[in-house]
């Protein structure tokens, strides 16, 4: 899950599109970028690492321009993200474009041997490149009406922020699958971002959710323009409230955080455990943890301490990493823990090694017993719209049950939250994104193809 920023009609573009995304530096580690336009050219800089080590003071001083547009990257397993940082930059007919992208394209390969096909050169394995070429092989005159034949030629998830030398254009696709938010800066100014935590940063008043379907346009001295493109049939991707958003951001009217404590409680009335306390896996865990132990009526407690200097490990390319990071951010209280029945909850389940490690932690310390409790459903299905599960194979509960995941997780039990739990938590009002859980690809293909479902 990758974020994206723009940023238009601010004196400090560049510096805002920084902040914003510090804020949502948990959508993506692998690398950073930020371009700026003043006007008559596009300025870039884009790196490996965190947004605190790309971009120091002197680079966002070379990023002149009241338009900025922004990424953090969040890459598949095993890619390496030196030459797939974004946004992209390409000079072409009309002049020069930026584009950041977050999403996953589903046609991606049939698009690129068309391309291919027709000369096209590319330099990176992202789909986000399928979108430059389309717009610079388009014969329209303007760039607006290049954007739209693009958009025609493209099916998935996207949003996207794309940048001229003086205009900025952000779509969300028909379906909403990813989040985009549209905010006021108080300087003057709109800022559009994957999450609303980064208008709190900024300082940004919240004005409306970018709908599915819709293109804005920014212009220099005049108000943003909207124009549909598609027909909405908005299917938000569940796993922004199971686990990718942070718990202050609002996701299309729906506060992360309460939505996470209604998983808890719901979890609780269908997989109770006979327990003296109940831990969160911090972070993501803490809201879905504290409606559980609110609906079976047990003490909360704060048991394993994260330490933050350590990055999220669903998100790191290699299994490796994976397994050394789990050790590195989390502690346990043992005096706490020591002879204490405790349910640990956790916002997912994928491969199994986080949990392997959490419940080795917890029998270590002293707890007599380790009842592991997931706030989402079992997740059996490849989603390819952004989620890294690249196979079926690599998720745990495509080819185990759940008493086989205790055993191999060495818990005393194991519950997850139903289909129905969460659909339950995240309200009727609207259509959700469910691939991971229930297989039915609404916009076609298989489990090993590209597709989301919803109910």
């Amino acid at each position: 899950m990758c974020a994206i920023v723009g940023v238009y009609g601010a004196e400090n573009a560049a510096q805002i599109a920084y902040y914003a995304l510090f804020a949502m530096q948990h959508r993506g580690q692998e690398s950073s970028g930020i371009s700026s336009a003043d006007g008559k050219e596009i300025h870039l800089i884009k790196k490996r690492g965190l947004v605190t080590e790309v971009f120091k003071q002197e680079d966002l001083d070379l990023l002149k321009g009241s338009c900025a547009i922004g990424h953090n990257r969040y890459s598949t397993a095993g890619k390496d993200s030196v030459l797939d940082a974004q946004p992209v930059y390409a000079k072409y007919k009309l002049g020069a474009i930026s584009v950041a992208h977050n999403g996953n394209l589903t046609n991606k390969y049939k698009v690129r041997d068309e391309l291919i096909e027709k000369g096209a050169i590319f330099q990176t394995d992202m789909d986000t490149e399928n979108i430059v070429h389309l717009i610079a092989k388009s014969e329209k005159n303007k760039l607006k009406a290049r954007i739209i034949s693009m958009l025609n030629k493209i099916e998935g998830a996207y949003c996207l922020a794309i940048q001229s030398r003086s205009k900025m254009f952000v779509i969300r696709d028909r379906f909403g699958i990813r989040p985009l938010s549209l905010g006021k800066l108080k300087d003057g100014g709109y800022i559009v971002a994957s999450e609303t935590c980064a208008f709190d940063l900024v300082g940004a008043e919240f004005i409306r959710n970018v709908k599915p379907g819709e293109m804005l346009i920014f212009e220099k001295g005049k108000e943003p323009t909207s124009k549909m493109l598609f027909e909405p049939d908005p299917h938000i991707c569940a796993f922004e409230y199971i686990y990718f958003a942070r718990p202050d951001s609002i996701i299309d009217g729906k506060t992360v955080y309460n939505t996470r404590l209604e998983m808890g409680k719901q979890l609780a009335k269908e997989t109770p455990a006979d327990v003296d306390l109940v831990l969160p896996v911090p972070d993501s865990g803490v809201a879905a943890a504290k409606g559980y132990a609110n609906g079976m009526g047990v003490p909360f407690e704060m048991g394993i301490v994260r330490n933050h200097y350590v990055g999220r490990t669903f998100i790191e390319p290699s299994q490796k990493i994976r397994d050394l990071k789990v050790k590195l951010k989390l502690s346990p209280i043992k005096d706490m823990i020591a002879g204490k029945r405790v349910a640990i909850v956790d916002d997912s389940l994928v491969r199994g090694t986080t949990s392997k490690q959490i419940v080795r932690m917890l029998k270590e310390a002293g707890a007599t017993e380790v009842h592991m409790r997931i706030a989402s459903p079992e997740i059996k299905y490849p989603c390819r719209y952004g989620i890294d599960t690249a196979t079926k194979e690599e998720l745990i509960s495509s080819h185990k049950t759940p008493k086989e995941i205790a055993k191999y997780i060495g818990a005393d039990s194991l519950g997850f939250l139903s289909i129905e739990g969460l659909k339950k938590s995240l309200g009727d009002e609207r259509k959700y994104s469910l691939v991971s859980f229930d297989g039915n690809y609404f916009a076609g293909g298989n489990a090993d193809s590209p597709g989301c479902s919803c109910y």
